[in-house]
């Protein structure tokens, strides 16, 4: 996994440097050639919704051994919180925030050595009148206190300004040393195998404050405890590694987090691939999570056109791809790895389209197949309400492999979008396409990863051939259903609202009688409805060849909820069509 890191870090030319850091920043205070307070301006797309803010990859930052050396309060040079920049906090400053603030405006002091207009920025950073100023203009640009914000002078951002980066660095080796976050012991580095100075701590990751993370970062690799630590090493001398390397993975793992990442339930899944894609419109997991949003195709039939290029040679750069896959999230500080997935890229088209395919069903009019879900509506199918009950981690974990590696569906989904649909179709509710779908995709990939289960063997609309008896149990009780309300339009508690739920656990206790009752239906309704209905019914007799299962266990439970909804959207489709008696059509769902 870190190997991966490493080389997407190393490919991409991600900047990592020891006393530096990529830094997301939200505001810039503007200052003229004089130094003098101009304005604040908001960084990043201020058309999105969501705006992300100005990425700066070569930002001045302290290590956190360095920041707590010598008992002195300190901050960050050039980009910091606006709290430590500007005073704007929730309550009032306290010593220590005055003490990081006056750290900040000291480093711009020093730093007007190379950059003498710095002397007056610090100048009016100085000012109680100034201050005001910018904290009344944050208020009413509804800043937090967290935001990160940096100085720019006219239209130069100092932070991208080399004399002052260089006298940083000088300010750095002369204040810490060049060891001073590094071991006194030579050892191997635990990702590139180098005789190396260990790093004393590894730098904090950012981004998974929304997953249980700390918005100050946590820490992947980390041993604060005495508990964490043996064989006498101390700190990061348990996972050995280089300054160098540590940095490297540490930004290359927030970028990832910042720009190719997806939330996943309670955790963010990161994903990239070993050669940048030409066309970010390839990006197959942007498929699986946001179907409808593929342009001109649906998902699953440029899946299918991009793994029929790949296949036929015409696509030779995808064909020597990779993909990972890092599903992440935060406890306590620290960086938790729920998940890591890699393979090739014509492996992951392949489980896409299939993925796509398993699922796939008829719409509930019957006319065509439902729109692809997207995978948040698979995981919502499952539960009453995603927002207040959420499936639990390790299932979405497992739902998303899934999805990705052409893993067999748990059998916890198959219970839950069955025990949804059963509750849809007792309410007289629709059915959520994805329920439906979840259960069809179940048995298609038991019969795929397991063979030999001819009961696997579904299509997306029905399937009067079908041999398992739950199959056609379920259709036997959608024409009962249909039955009914032909004879009883307006009928109240109906077939399906008393008896499916008893149907579909033991059909040989109930479907014998709704049989004898479907005779006082039959004879309410025209001769030509009438031998529509019996047909039906005696074609699925015969299937079953008039043996009706006691029990259903779960699975066979699902095969008759397919059973059901595929023969309700196929009559639907078809309309049955009776001639009335003064020559017109009347057309009966």
């Amino acid at each position: 996994m870190l190997e991966a890191i490493l080389d997407f870090a190393n490919s991409r030319n991600i900047i990592s440097k020891p006393g530096f850091e990529s830094k997301n920043v939200r505001w810039a205070l503007v200052f003229d050639s004089n130094g003098k307070f101009l304005e604040i301006v908001e960084l990043g797309d201020l058309s999105s919704e969501k705006n992300p803010g100005k990425t700066f990859p070569l930002c001045p930052s302290f290590s956190q051994p360095e920041m707590i050396a010598g008992g002195e309060i300190k901050s960050h040079f050039l980009v910091d919180t606006v709290e430590v920049a500007a005073l704007f906090t929730k309550k009032e400053a306290d010593s220590k925030l005055m003490k990081k603030h006056d750290y900040f405006v000291n480093l711009l002091e020093q730093a007007s050595s190379v950059y003498p207009i710095l002397a007056n920025v610090a100048s009016s950073l100085r000012s109680d009148e100034t201050l005001s100023i910018i904290r009344t203009n944050l208020e009413q640009r509804k800043a937090k206190p967290t935001d990160k914000i940096t100085i720019r002078i006219g239209d130069e951002y100092i932070v991208e300004n080399q004399k002052c980066l260089e006298w940083y660095e000088a300010f750095r080796k002369s204040r810490f040393g060049t060891d001073s976050g590094k071991s006194k012991k030579k050892m191997r580095c635990f990702a590139t195998g180098d005789l190396v100075d260990c790093a004393k701590s590894h730098p904090k990751i950012k981004g998974l404050a929304g997953v249980g993370g700390m918005p100050t970062g946590d820490v992947l690799i980390g041993f604060d405890k005495d508990a964490f630590e043996s064989y006498g090493l101390k700190q990061s001398e348990n996972a050995s590694m280089s300054e160098e390397a540590a940095r490297a993975y540490a930004t290359a793992l927030s970028y990832l987090i910042q720009n190719y990442s997806r939330k996943l339930a309670e955790a963010i899944v990161s994903y990239w691939y070993k050669n940048e894609l030409k066309d970010p419109s390839e990006n197959m997991f942007d498929f699986i999570q946001y179907p409808e949003e593929t342009q001109e195709l649906d998902a699953q039939e440029r899946a299918k056109r991009l793994l029929d290029s790949i296949r036929l040679g015409r696509r030779p750069d995808l064909a020597q791809n990779q993909y990972y896959a890092l599903t992440l999230s935060g406890a306590a500080g620290r960086v938790m790895v729920r998940d890591w997935m890699e393979g090739s890229f014509e492996e992951l088209v392949a489980n896409v389209k299939a993925w796509f395919e398993d699922l796939s069903i008829v719409s509930r009019d019957g006319e065509s197949i439902a729109p692809l879900p997207k995978f948040v509506a698979l995981l919502a199918s499952i539960v009453r309400d995603l927002n207040e009950a959420p499936p639990p981690s390790p299932l979405v974990s497992k739902m998303w492999r899934a999805a990705v590696k052409g893993e067999l569906i748990p059998r916890t989904v198959l219970s839950s979008a069955l025990e949804r649909f059963r509750v849809s179709v007792i309410k007289d509710e629709p059915s959520k396409h994805a329920q439906v779908g979840l259960l069809k995709a179940y048995h298609v990939r038991k019969n795929r990863l397991f063979g030999g289960d001819e009961m696997g063997n579904l299509e997306p609309y029905l399937n009067e051939a079908h041999p398992a008896p739950a199959y056609q149990c379920g259709r036997l009780m959608a024409v009962f259903a249909g039955l009914q309300r032909s004879a009883m339009p307006g009928v109240g508690a109906g077939v399906v609202q008393r008896y499916y739920a008893a149907a579909s656990t033991t059909p040989s206790l109930v479907l014998g009688r709704l049989a004898r009752m479907a005779q006082f239906h039959l004879d309410k309704l025209d001769k030509g409805l009438a031998h529509w209905y019996e047909e039906k019914m005696s074609s699925i007799w015969g299937r079953l060849k008039d043996e009706l299962p006691r029990t259903l266990t779960l699975e066979e439970q699902s095969l008759f909820a397919l059973g059901y909804y595929q023969q309700i959207a196929d009559m639907r489709r078809k309309k049955v069509v009776v001639e009335e008696p003064d020559g017109s059509e009347t057309k009966e769902e």
